[in-house]
């Protein structure tokens, strides 16, 4: 077979080629020079990141016939042997397939012998943590005291795996993740070596897709020029690898920000049926919000973002989320991230993380509108309001035309308190035909209320922020209210108004009573107890309650 993979083709033959491991490289390539490279080493970190080519190079460099050299001069019999295989002094064993006790003894025995053909025979064991408890055991010696023409070079990914009585045994060096900017620099050197022109947005997809692997990165590049045309295009990046543009994700947010349930739903179900990975999908989101999340609290570490770019749709949306609000989201698409793993409908689950979303979203809005801030004027007026009543309900010790004030205003109070047990006995009667559907569907639409009443009246609005539904039957309902004076104002100046928005969000002609909630509290205690015990009390006289009605149940006394 002729042709080979990139990734094979561009292994790394020097150590100054491991793209990302300067911290790595540098160390080795001063030990090989000072010829003072140890009898075991450890090379662990992720998958296609240059720890077998790592390996195979200080191999070479330590047979090489120039040596002491810091990089092999590749064109020896020795390094030319090493890089083809033909010599048989350099032994790659793979540890997933050879990690029993009888292979691992078999090294034992054999590390005594002198090498044939180079200075030094080298072990490389890839995934070495494949290796079991007995075999492990068995190197244990060896790998503490080899021969002086023998060394190991242990390479995995989860050294974690390993036993510490290994580990200590080696110098260990950890490769890390290489980064999307050295990715793409590796790829256009490939790409200019071989006349093929490529977006510079297709390469950085390349390297987001790979996760730090160069050997990905490489394998989705020559995937990617076998699918191009002409020119390799984002485009093209996104069909192999299944990936979504952030222009795609971005206009998915959108939606979610404008709670568009119907467009986003439509938008995703023709992602979907387009080929892209659920999975992938919401990964895609979660670090979209993340990227939000840090542009809003970062400005300037744009270096960090991994989905989004820096544009005029990402300081708006920036601008638009609250930051409770990512972090819930973020959660959220998380826990439906791990659910999703187990499940065999993927998508089902990621809808359902869509509309919760939006129902979020609508939730902080209504919050928000709640809570805003009133308007200056309206705020000193309250504030003098509250001052008189204050005075009011402390009166009793001021100056004669002061406690003249405050038993005129006194006796207001009093000419009101028919109008409370008439909002009472109104509440009451309400209860008797409310149901908890009815409560539902006015709470669900209340924010909606709270919005219509905010545009057409500022003052009404802030009145009534302090109220809440809290009974509904089918053409009333009941709003509790934490301060009378609000309840007040509600229940006089601004009850036409009200009930004119509650027949427009709801349908239909509504009315509304209200009460304070340690009224409201009463009243439903009242309520529960009359109707838990309404079988055993006797029928009311009538003759008793038209009496209550013409002089009032504070003259009324009834002896039995």
């Amino acid at each position: 077979m002729s042709y080979q993979a990139l990734y094979r083709v561009w292994r790394p033959q020097l150590l100054k080629d491991v793209v990302g491991q300067q911290h790595i490289t540098k160390t080795l390539q001063n030990a090989l020079v000072q010829n003072k490279f140890s009898h075991a080493y450890l090379f662990s970190g992720p998958r296609g990141t240059g720890k077998t080519s790592a390996a195979k190079i200080i191999a070479k460099a330590i047979n090489c016939e120039q040596a002491p050299v810091a990089e092999p001069c590749n064109e020896c019999k020795a390094c030319k042997g090493i890089t083809s295989g033909a010599i048989v002094d350099v032994i790659e064993i793979d540890a997933a397939s050879n990690n029993g006790v009888d292979e691992i003894r078999d090294i034992r025995d054999k590390v005594k012998f002198a090498p044939n053909e180079v200075r030094y025979k080298v072990y490389i064991i890839d995934e070495v943590h494949m290796l079991s408890t007995g075999a492990f055991n068995a190197l244990l010696k060896t790998l503490e005291e080899p021969p002086a023409h023998v060394i190991f070079i242990l390479a995995t990914t989860e050294p974690h795996k390993i036993p510490l009585t290994i580990i200590s045994r080696c110098q260990r060096f950890d490769f890390k993740r290489i980064s999307n900017e050295a990715m793409v620099g590796r790829m256009n050197e490939i790409l200019s070596h071989d006349q093929i022109e490529a977006e510079e947005e297709a390469l950085i997809m390349i390297s987001r897709a790979a996760e730090g692997g160069m050997r990905d990165a490489l394998s989705l590049l020559d995937q990617a020029i076998s699918f191009a045309e002409e020119k390799l295009v984002l485009s093209d990046v996104l069909t192999i690898t299944g990936a979504v543009s952030e222009q795609t994700l971005s206009s998915l947010v959108v939606t979610i920000q404008e709670k568009e349930t119907a467009k986003a739903l439509e938008l995703l179900d023709r992602l979907i049926q387009d080929g892209k990975d659920p999975h992938r999908l919401l990964e895609d989101l979660v670090y979209y919000f993340r990227d939000i999340l840090l542009f809003k609290t970062a400005p300037n570490a744009e270096h960090l973002l991994e989905r989004a770019k820096v544009d005029d749709r990402l300081r708006a949306l920036s601008g638009q989320f609250q930051l409770t609000w990512l972090y819930e989201a973020i959660e959220l698409l998380n826990t439906s991230q791990q659910e999703m793993k187990w499940s065999i409908h993927p998508k089902i689950f990621l809808e359902m993380a869509l509309v919760k979303l939006m129902n979020q979203q609508t939730k902080q809005r209504v919050e928000n509108e709640v809570n805003q801030p009133v308007s200056p004027q309206v705020e000193e007026k309250i504030t003098q309001l509250e001052n008189a009543l204050r005075k009011m309900q402390n009166g009793g010790g001021g100056t004669p035309s002061q406690q003249e004030k405050s038993e005129g205003r006194q006796k207001r109070v009093r000419k009101q308190a028919p109008q409370a047990r008439v909002s009472l006995s109104k509440a009451t009667e309400m209860l008797k035909t409310a149901n908890k559907v009815k409560l539902q569907e006015v709470t669900s639409s209340w924010g909606n209320i709270m919005e219509r009443v905010k545009a057409q009246n500022i003052p009404a609005s802030a009145w009534l922020s302090d109220g809440q539904p809290v009974a509904a039957s089918d053409s009333m309902v009941l709003l509790s209210f934490q301060n009378e004076m609000h309840r007040d104002m509600m229940d006089t100046k601004f009850r036409e108004f009200l009930e004119a928005v509650l027949s427009e969000q709801l349908g239909k002609p509504f009315g509304y009573v209200t009460l304070l909630n340690s009224h409201w509290e009463k009243v439903k205690q009242d309520f529960v107890k009359g109707q838990a015990t309404s079988s055993e009390q006797p029928q009311a006289d009538p003759l008793i309650d038209e009496a209550i009605k013409m002089f009032g149940d504070e003259i009324v006394e009834v002896v039995d």
